[in-house]
């Protein structure tokens, strides 16, 4: 165990308190979208927050030396001026428009919102660094063009491996609809349960057959040609009856929510949550380093897929040892095509630089070697199911009696906080929450993206619960338990939206909203402030250079969109170069730069 020996007894605080920023001041300012996350997140740990119109972030006070952050949308004189024109270089609306077969924005601010999360976590580091003894982090800079790589990175990385997909991106997914009208999504991760569930509806066997890979691959390619003679099986059944097939099936329903119906049952609560635990034991040697706050910490991740994976991977980035706990045989997403020297290459993207140690967590004699890992370790992370935690007494209670200073993190779905929630899924939680009505604008039905938008963010705020967790346990000398959610992610995201369906506004944005204009020979998209301008001018019959000479020639601002993820190697409009890692494999750069 690593926490501080030099901690600052200016800085201990009582126990009484869950909130790590409690005492702490900050002076923000900033563009409001790339900030509005950043100021809510700080306050709700307890920071004392005012926007003060500098283009800095200042956290100080309480024993801490200030920490600034500074948060841009990219380069100068680069092009990324905006949330359009961040999601056009960085290939975000390449992805997302996977399931249209033109590239499309998303309706929401995502990467202002991402660049945000990760702007918190900076700070929190940077504080960290200082409570563990280290050497003081003076600025952190966060930009959004960082953060869109980042977030698209597994996509990148399949663009760059060895081997063509497994299934080839094309239009379509879902959500279904029923004979009544109602659009659903459908979740389950067993072939069985999948055709169970259309054999109920009595689809054809070969339908049956053909639309399962590409929906088994939906999260991994963000498209999902199904057979058309899926959809037309929906329409001709109520969704009473969809439901009654579901059920016993094992596969799951949910019906597309409305913003408003999430505005009206939101409970205000915060994305996370972190509760003070027992005391824990004297702190010790440090390595911290301005660059490398987490230094000297060691990270245990029991982790699938996207979520936590990711969360532990950042922790990586900042400086802490992880170490994968991995099922017998290894992890078997490691063979997830398409593959980079034999590994596949959305697993490096989220997993390099990772130790590994198999074990099987059902043996009771492997769970006894985890707790051995525990005891030296820092934090836990895990996303497993809910409930196996604690069926397998492995949860924070069972933990940290092997290790009370133990930071223990679960990143799950829905914290407990939905009645009858589904599979707490990417796809399900953002068809629950009115992500799908968020994303597109008015005039076009509501339609979950098929990029992974949730677990990523679920991601970044998994990792920014264990820096806050990091830190409480630094103030109090207390273990910690951290919970971060999909949920959590989603209301983060969707904020600005709920507010006005809140207000009995119109949530959605306008009809063609951040819909790129078709030119010879690709694609190009304005920013936000200049779209409606722009779409007077016809340049289909233009090449992209002439096109954008012609808008910029009228003082209007836009850019070319990327549309092939490996062009993204060479793109000068970038902040931070792309590389490889030792498979080849591309890998984007670190989010945040400190200095």
């Amino acid at each position: 165990m690593t926490s501080s020996a030099t901690a600052h007894s200016a800085v201990r605080r009582p126990l009484d308190t869950a909130r790590p920023l409690d005492t702490l001041r900050c002076d923000i300012g900033g563009p409001e979208a790339l900030t509005r996350v950043v100021s809510d997140h700080l306050r709700r740990l307890g920071a004392t927050a005012r926007d003060d119109g500098t283009w800095a972030i200042t956290i100080g006070g309480g024993g801490f030396a200030p920490v600034t952050a500074r948060t841009t949308w990219g380069s100068a004189g680069s092009g990324i001026e905006d949330e359009a024109t961040a999601q056009a270089v960085t290939g975000v609306m390449a992805v997302h428009g996977r399931r249209h077969g033109t590239p499309r924005g998303l309706g929401v601010d995502f990467l202002a919102t991402a660049t945000g999360v990760l702007t918190v976590q900076g700070l929190l580091a940077g504080l960290i660094g200082q409570a563990r003894g280290g050497s003081p982090t003076r600025v952190c800079t966060t930009t959004a063009d960082r953060a869109g790589l980042l977030t698209v990175s597994q996509y990148l990385a399949a663009a760059g491996a060895d081997e063509p997909e497994a299934v080839e991106p094309a239009p379509g997914g879902p959500p279904f609809t029923s004979a009544d009208g109602v659009l659903f999504e459908l979740e389950t991760l067993d072939p069985g349960a999948w055709a169970a569930f259309w054999r109920a509806l009595e689809a054809p066997a070969d339908a049956i057959r053909a639309g399962w890979r590409p929906f088994q691959f939906r999260y991994a390619t963000a498209s999902a040609p199904f057979p058309v003679g899926l959809h037309d099986v929906t329409r001709r059944h109520t969704w009473a009856r969809i439901r009654q097939a579901a059920a016993p099936s094992g596969a799951e329903v949910c019906r597309l929510r409305t913003l408003a119906e999430r505005a009206g049952e939101d409970d205000g609560a915060d994305p996370w949550t972190l509760r003070a635990l027992g005391p824990g034991h004297p702190p010790t040697a440090t390595a911290a380093t301005a660059d490398r706050p987490l230094a000297g910490l060691t990270v245990l991740e029991a982790g699938r897929r996207i979520q936590a994976p990711l969360a532990a991977h950042l922790l990586g980035l900042l400086g802490a040892r992880v170490i994968r706990v991995e099922p017998p045989g290894g992890d078997p997403l490691r063979g997830m095509p398409p593959a980079c020297d034999g590994i596949s290459a959305r697993w490096l993207a989220l997993n390099r630089g990772k130790e590994a140690v198999e074990i099987d967590i059902k043996a009771p004699g492997d769970r006894g070697r985890l707790r051995e890992l525990v005891a030296d370790a820092d934090v836990f992370v895990h996303n497993w199911a809910p409930g196996k935690a604690a069926e397998l007494e492995l949860d924070a209670e069972h933990l940290t009696a092997v290790n009370p200073s133990l930071v223990y993190a679960y990143t799950g779905g829905w914290a407990d906080r939905i009645d009858d929630a589904p599979m707490g899924t990417d796809f399900m939680v953002q068809a629950r929450t009115g992500v799908g009505e968020a994303v597109h604008p008015a005039g076009e039905p509501p339609v979950p993206s098929l990029m992974t938008l949730l677990d990523v963010l679920g991601g970044l705020h998994g990792t920014e619960a264990v820096l806050a967790g990091l830190l409480l346990r630094e103030r109090t000398g207390h273990g910690v338990r951290v919970d971060s959610s999909l949920l959590g992610a989603a209301d983060t995201l969707l904020a600005p939206a709920r507010r006005q369906a809140a207000a009995g506004a119109d949530p959605r944005r306008p009809a063609g909203f951040r819909h790129p204009l078709r030119t010879s020979d690709g694609w190009i998209a304005p920013s936000d402030t200049s779209a409606a301008a722009a779409a007077a001018y016809d340049v289909t019959g233009m090449c992209t250079e002439d096109a954008l000479d012609q808008l910029r020639g009228h003082g209007l601002t836009a850019t070319a969109v990327t549309t092939d993820l490996s062009a993204l190697h060479h793109d000068p409009r970038l902040s931070g170069s792309i590389s490889r890692d030792a498979h080849g494999a591309p890998a984007v750069p670190d989010p945040w730069s400190f200095a």
